[in-house]
Formats: structure tokens, sequence, C-alpha cells
């Protein structure tokens, strides 16, 4: 259970899993501010259901991975709501190419987005929660990160890196009751995946022992779990959300 009045930031929540996410957390009670790049009109829907579902919201447009564009995203929050209690960095891109024909600036953007972002999010927050000596950030991974995928040298070493950049913050303010965990989900019904094929889909599926995708609420349950108040003994942790794609 989230306690009723938390603010919490959700970047990339414009659809998809931040969209799910969002609206999770609003309806325990949490107010919410959204951060996406470029969909005004996804944005907007987001924050309709966030209202709907009782809780206030705000979105603000910008890049993740620039510092300039956080640092107004902070600001914003803090003067609509006082605080920010709950960080869920979300927000991430993808340049998939084989390796041999991968260019640099394909490794960059995505690096930039999903790593740098994260990064700069977190920084960003977490003075205001090392003061209020509460706080829960979940970084979205991918299980792509524990396993690697053929075509995706960029995407994987980017939620890899998140994996470590968790473990490392998480034992830096354990102490100041904050916990920093990531969530690693598997393949998801989001727009992304909708462009496959349904030979690839299939084929996917296969090695799901599910034996199927997983949804934007699969990823948000774990996410609410992970920022609720009876979560403050967990951090530095991994959760991976697939349907037992990969174990460890």
């Amino acid at each position: 259970m989230i306690e009723a009045g938390r603010v919490a930031v959700v970047t990339g929540g414009g659809r998809g899993i931040g969209r799910a996410v969002a609206v999770r957390l609003s309806k325990e009670g949490a107010n919410v501010a959204i951060s996406y790049r470029s969909n005004d009109a996804a944005a907007a829907e987001t924050a309709e259901m966030v209202r709907e579902a009782g809780a206030k919201c705000e979105t603000f447009k910008g890049d993740v991975a620039s510092p300039e564009d956080v640092e107004v995203l902070v600001k914003v929050t803090q003067e609509a709501f006082g605080r920010i209690d709950i960080l869920v960095n979300n927000a991430g891109t993808t340049r998939d190419n084989l390796m041999l024909r991968m260019k640099e600036e394909e490794f960059d953007e995505v690096v930039r987005t999903n790593l740098k972002g994260t990064y700069l999010c977190t920084r960003a927050v977490l003075r205001g929660m090392v003061r209020a000596r509460w706080g829960r950030i979940v970084n979205v991974s991918s299980v792509v990160g524990i396993s690697g995928n053929a075509g995706q040298a960029n995407y994987a070493a980017s939620k890899a890196g998140i994996i470590g950049f968790t473990k490392s913050v998480a034992r830096e303010v354990a102490q100041r009751g904050i916990t920093v965990n990531a969530v690693a989900p598997g393949y998801v019904e989001t727009e992304l995946t909708g462009g496959l094929s349904e030979e690839i889909k299939e084929r996917i599926k296969a090695q799901v022992p599910a034996g199927r995708f997983g949804s934007p609420e699969d990823i948000s349950e774990a996410v609410a779990f992970l920022v609720g108040e009876g979560a403050g003994y967990i951090t530095g942790q991994t959760l991976t959300v697939d349907g037992g794609m990969v174990m460890q």
C-alpha cells in the first residue's frame, strides 16, 4: 500500500508501461507528475486517467537526458505538490541494429536516454528524499539487460547499466530511508511489440513459460509493490516480470 498523498514522478508516462504505472499509483492515492518527450495527446489522455482515479496530475514535456529539462521537471513537480516521494525511471528508447552495422549515434542515443536519463532524474530528486529520510526509486530495466539479445547491444548495455546503477545508489542511500530497486520486464504488449509479425510473436511466446506476453499492468503491479510502505526493507534488487522467461 502507498500512503495517501504521496507524490510520484513517472518518466515516459504518456503511454505503455509508464501510463499503467501512473494510473496504478494514482489508484493507491498518490498524486502523479508524468514526463513525456513528444506525444501531447497520449500524455493528456494519461493525465485524464489519473484524475479520473481521484488523484492530481501534472504533465511535463521534455527530454530526460537533458539536465535542464530534468531540473524544470523537478521544479514544476515540487511547486505543484510540495515534494517528491517516488520516482519511476521508465523513459526509454530503442535503436536496434546488428553490432557490425550499428552506428555510433544509434548507440549514443539509446545509452543517453535510457541510462543517462535515469542518472539525471535520480540525482535531481535524491536531495529532497534524503532531507525527508524517505523515498522510493524504481528503475525500469529489461530482461535483455540480464540475458542480452542479438541486435540490441546498445539497449542491453543501457539496461544492464541501470541494474548496476540501481545497486550502487541503493547502497549509498539505504540508511536514509530510501530504497532503490529495478524491475526487468520481459516481452510486454506495447506499441514496440505491436509491430512484430504474428510469426515472430508466436516464436517469442514459445520461450515464455507463462505462454503469453505481459501487459503494462503486470509491470505496474510490481512497481506499486516496490514503492509501497511495506517494501521498505527491499533495496538494490532487480525483479524480473517476464512470465518466467529469465529465471535467476
